[in-house]
């Protein structure tokens, strides 16, 4: 295991009494004001950033990897009729195409009614066939029962006898429920089937709202528990949302994955930890913080900023802030690992001088992309509320740090950022283009992973998620 930058650390061993193995995630510290703060001064707001970055698959072909339980759950309504319904089935057959053995598929369809063109089977030469010939049979006609088909594709997991590691469903629509009066009844019914399985925590589910009249707010709200929500605006783009989707499942390495961080001194408490969707609570009087993570792909990066609470020390000597140590399930094995994280100290001088003040770049970077997700979010709740003069007023990062260092990642906060507004410029714009976009982008930033978006495709690729866009090329090869 290696490590990186100029704060990261190796891992110390387990104590020898633990009932879990080491785990190889790599986790590594930075410091906001380069691990120094004045000693006879207090900072209610030190920032910290802990990042876990997952390993590498072990066969870089991809043999051996954890077996998928897939579920597409598509839209065969008359507004999919021709060249939209030719390249969804292109891309699911691409999805067929690469899938192994072990894993398995099914296929949902929904129009007027739902229907299973395909039971849940593995995706042997036998079952490819069945999947090719389900795929072909899709005709479209009617209108769009959202509801009802998101509530089979659950039926199928839940109905399984044996399980893969690994499940997933992926929804994909260009229009909105033909069956509900209004958006709160069809919510209200997506939800009821939702929490009617007993399996919903485990499955994400991934949506693609398709082209300008698709309901984009119920399709975020369907994949904000624990999936993704894409918005597709050109039907060439539908392939490459599909492979981007499908490489980061088929690269998960870890299941179950909690973060915890514990103060290491009486003078430092934990006061906030911004971790988007995942779940993040502190407790015991702010002298521990937990992240729930859940899976994480192959080379994945997740960061996270641990804000404390820093009292003056009487001592100039180095002061521990934080004890760090992470948990999963990795797949491999099927075992429960831990990553114990050296100790965290800071030097406390008796001054500091200005460019031992200065904030270190990753951790401006981290506060970048908190400022620009924070933004569009607020641009979007305005923006729902009518006031797009008020949606479209935004603050800027290209006066931080990064960006004055020429950070390639914080130009492309900048620039999402303002693709956003811009599409708040007038309420049809926003309808047709702004909206879905908007919910993709704060998607993407809520759980730091890519999503399709536009007419290009993602427009922040993070940089760790390598696997992910490696298969996904590999995928359209």
């Amino acid at each position: 295991m290696s490590t990186k930058g100029s704060w990261g650390y190796d891992l110390e061993a387990l104590p020898e009494n633990s009932n879990r193995k080491r785990g190889n995630l790599n986790v590594q510290i930075s410091n906001g004001h380069f691990f120094r703060a004045n000693r006879k001064e207090s900072n209610s707001k030190f920032p910290v950033l802990v990042s876990i970055r997952a390993p590498p698959l072990k066969d870089c072909e991809g043999h051996g990897r954890t077996p998928i339980d897939l579920v597409t759950v598509l839209d065969i309504s008359a507004s999919m009729q021709g060249i939209k319904l030719n390249l969804v089935k292109r891309a699911v057959k691409i999805v067929i195409e690469n899938l192994g053995p072990l894993d398995r598929l099914s296929v949902v369809s929904f129009s007027s009614t739902s229907k299973r063109v395909l039971p849940l089977q593995r995706m042997t030469a036998d079952g490819r066939e069945s999947a090719i010939l389900a795929v072909n049979s899709l005709k479209a006609d009617g209108g769009a029962g959202i509801a009802e088909a998101l509530k089979k594709g659950f039926k199928v997991l839940e109905d399984r006898r044996e399980k893969n590691p690994v499940a997933s469903i992926i929804l994909l629509s260009d229009g909105k429920d033909r069956y509900c009066r209004s958006r709160s009844q069809m919510l209200n019914q997506m939800l009821a089937s939702i929490c009617a399985s007993d399996i919903q925590h485990e499955i994400p589910v991934h949506t693609f709202g398709f082209g300008k009249k698709h309901d984009a707010n119920i399709m975020h709200a369907i994949s904000d528990a624990s999936g993704s929500t894409s918005c597709i605006e050109a039907v060439g783009m539908i392939q490459n949302g599909f492979a981007l989707c499908i490489g980061g499942l088929l690269n998960v390495v870890a299941q179950e994955l909690r973060l915890t961080v514990r103060s290491a001194s009486c003078g430092v408490k934990i006061v906030s930890i911004p971790s988007g969707r995942h779940v993040s609570q502190i407790s015991d009087e702010g002298q521990q913080g937990v992240v729930d993570i859940g899976n994480i792909y192959a080379e994945e990066e997740k960061q996270f900023l641990v804000y404390l609470s820093v009292l003056p020390s009487a001592s100039h000597v180095k002061m521990p802030l934080l004890d760090v140590t992470c948990v999963y399930k990795d797949l491999a094995s099927n075992e429960l690992m831990q990553v114990q994280g050296e100790r965290v100290h800071i030097l406390r001088p008796e001054v500091c001088s200005p460019a031992e003040k200065e904030v270190s770049l990753e951790v401006d970077r981290q506060w970048n992309r908190i400022g620009v997700a924070e933004s569009i979010a607020e641009a979007q709740r305005l923006a729902e509320m009518g006031n797009l003069e008020g949606a479209e007023r935004r603050a800027t990062v290209l006066a931080s740090q990064a960006a004055q260092a020429g950070d390639g990642l914080t130009f492309s906060f900048e620039t999402e950022l303002k693709e956003v507004m811009d599409r708040m410029a007038s309420m049809n714009l926003y309808t047709n283009a702004g909206c879905a976009y908007g919910l993709a982008g704060m998607s993407s930033h809520s759980q730091q992973r890519a999503t399709a978006r536009g007419a290009n495709g993602p427009k922040i690729k993070y940089e760790t998620l390598n696997a992910a866009y490696q298969a996904m090329e590999h995928l359209l090869s």
